[in-house]
């Protein structure tokens, strides 16, 4: 049926909202596809929806054809399976929490001394489903006839951002697909993800949306294999890397292949000196060369090490330290480090990391602003004339790959106005473990040996996941096999963000006058504008209307009779229809206007003969 805009509940928008600060988020209200309704919440128009229904078909259409069957959960969910795996914990406040009328009553005194009750939450607002559906097969399949088995929804998700921001892109509230395969052997699970990600490569194809698939941490959702696909966009919060070889990862999952260790048996004593006024790289650089030089070269900000105190907050809220150290001419990339640091200081589920404050510091005298360095062995070296230097303990100490044994360092003495030169890594120092945690960037070799790597942005619009068992451990799903013996199921994961796909649709497809969607997921094939006073040119248009629709193709009919042409044309491009057809003062010569909204060309068509060349058009955009 034609959609009408003398009918159509739209209001479109010649400014954009104050707190829009990305392309999509612009102009999906501008156009009036979404409305907000909170922060990182909105509401879904008709011309939204639309798109949005489209780009489920195709998805829908790829999960069919790999067999999954497709299901649907309640986003409101019961603790306790989530209890089971841990996750009701490991996810912090990165969840909506909330209690029903039957939830426990606690009792505490608030500021003014006052007693109060409060229930304690018992359900969740889900953010992913492995729980529901790994409970729902335990129900169902009892045997190894049930399996292999892949099931998917496409569902609303809700997750607690502490700043939602980009409007779709980073939300409280989004829909995803979510899909799941159940195998007894490791061969069914690989062509279980196999068959996904063939299937979101499909899907992007479709879409006509890039997407880069690069190996990824699994995070909180555990399991081996990982892989993200990132759309390539400036506006992305993912950084992946690339090098000329074909290595793709995001810098979270980047590996560096650590040098070979240094014989270090004719090293030198390493010496304590007084360097005053040297707490940063750069000033200690400098005093370095001017009071301590080398006889081959000068010293640089890479024969430094860098200690940087970072505080991991727990998912029950503990504040632990850890001290990172790595080369002084890297810095250390939080988010990198926060993806397995966790595993490093005994710590499960997600952690927010951030630089110690000064509190940190001071409840832990042993850390020295700007003169921090390792634990030192004091038990046999003299370490020059000013004295012992103080040992850090207590603090899980983690360093980069590239401090190897045998490596030489200056680095804090732990102690305020010096440092201590020739330190040698293994002979004068020890550490707790190895952390990927400094700044990937331009020209660092990538790991497989394929060539420098060069960093990009991108928008994670996808990630598939080997899960193994530990969702089915969690929740006793096992399945009796050929020969009568319980087995416990491995699984898959592999989520698709429907309202990311559309948000980096329009990053990729707009231009200064509006959005231009791909022809399989706009909100219809053709909008039809019709401009004129007289009632000619629009019961032409009513006709055309009615042909195009008989044929196949789908309307969007201006048919405002008091808006002018230049209002009619300027939502036509901020609406983002491919193909603009006008209705107008050609007409009376027999001619309409069939308008290219990408290229801007235009073509004229005869009137009498209009429906042939615009469906032709329409299909091959499809």
């Amino acid at each position: 049926m034609t959609v009408r805009l003398s009918h159509l509940f739209l209001r479109t928008l010649r400014e954009a909202p104050a707190d829009a600060d990305v392309a999509s988020h612009q102009l999906l209200i501008r156009a009036g596809y979404i409305r907000p309704a909170a922060a990182g919440i909105y509401s879904w128009l008709p011309l939204g929806l639309r798109v949005l229904r489209r780009i489920e078909h195709i998805v829908r259409e790829e999960m069919d054809a790999i067999g999954a069957q497709e299901v649907h959960f309640p986003a409101l969910l019961p603790k306790e399976p989530y209890q089971a795996t841990g996750r009701w914990e490991e996810y912090g406040d990165n969840i909506f929490r909330v209690p029903d009328r039957k939830a426990e009553l606690i009792e505490y005194t608030d500021a003014e001394g006052q007693t109060r009750q409060v229930r304690v939450p018992n359900y969740l607002l889900a953010p992913t489903h492995e729980e529901a559906f790994t409970q729902l097969v335990k129900d169902i399949a009892g045997s190894y006839k049930d399996l292999p088995l892949n099931l998917y929804q496409i569902q609303t998700k809700y997750r607690d951002e502490a700043r939602p921001r980009a409007g779709l892109l980073r939300g409280r509230e989004f829909i995803m697909k979510d899909s799941y395969s159940f195998c007894l052997t490791d061969e069914d699970q690989q062509a279980a993800y196999d068959a996904h990600r063939a299937a979101y490569l499909r899907i992007f194809e479709r879409l006509g949306l890039p997407a880069v698939p690069v190996s990824a941490q699994s995070g909180a959702m555990g399991g081996s294999a990982s892989e993200e696909f990132l759309h390539p966009s400036d506006v992305g919060e993912d950084t992946f890397v690339e090098s000329p070889g074909g290595y793709r990862a995001n810098v979270e999952a980047v590996t560096t292949a650590p040098p070979e260790p240094i014989p270090y048996d004719d090293a030198p004593a390493a010496e304590v000196h007084h360097t005053p006024g040297t707490d940063t790289i750069e000033t200690l650089v400098a005093a370095a060369n001017a009071d301590h030089p080398r006889e081959d070269r000068l010293w640089t900000a890479a024969d430094t090490l860098k200690n940087v105190v970072v505080a991991a907050t727990t998912p029950d809220g503990e504040r632990k330290l850890a001290v990172i150290a790595v080369p002084g001419d890297r810095d250390v990339d939080l988010k990198r480090a926060e993806a397995t640091i966790g595993e490093k200081i005994g710590v499960a589920g997600e952690l927010q990391l951030e630089a110690a404050t000064e509190e940190d510091l001071k409840a832990n005298p042993g850390l020295v602003r700007g003169y921090i360095g390792p634990g030192l062995r004091l038990d046999e070296p003299q370490l020059g004339a000013t004295g012992e230097v103080a040992s850090v303990t207590g603090i899980p100490y983690l360093v980069d790959p590239r401090i190897v044994p045998g490596t030489r360092w200056i680095t804090g003495a732990n102690r305020a106005d010096h440092h201590v030169f020739g330190l040698v890594a293994g002979r004068d120092f020890t550490w707790d473990d190895t952390i990927e945690s400094v700044v990937v960037r331009d020209g660092d070799p990538a790991p497989d040996g394929s060539g420098p790597l060069v960093t990009r942005r991108g928008i994670e619009m996808g990630h598939i996941f080997m899960l193994g068992t530990r969702y089915a451990e969690a929740l006793g799903l096992q399945v009796l096999d050929a020969n009568g013996t319980l087995q416990t199921v491995t699984m898959g994961s592999y989520g698709f963000g429907i309202t990311r796909a559309l948000a980096a649709l329009v990053e990729a497809n707009h231009d200064d006058r509006g959005i231009i969607w791909p022809g399989n997921v706009a909100p219809a094939d053709v909008h039809l504008v019709a401009t004129g006073k007289g009632t000619e040119v629009y019961d032409y248009a009513d006709r055309l209307a009615a042909e195009l629709e008989a044929a196949g193709v789908s309307v969007i009919y201006d048919d405002r009779p008091k808006v002018s042409p230049g209002v009619k044309f300027g939502d036509a491009e901020l609406l983002g229809v491919p193909s603009i057809v006008v209705v107008g003062r050609g007409l009376p010569e027999g001619r309409i206007e069939l308008k290219d909204r990408r290229s801007g060309e235009v073509t004229d068509l005869d009137a009498g003969n209009a429906v042939g060349p615009i469906a032709e058009r329409v299909a091959s955009l499809r």
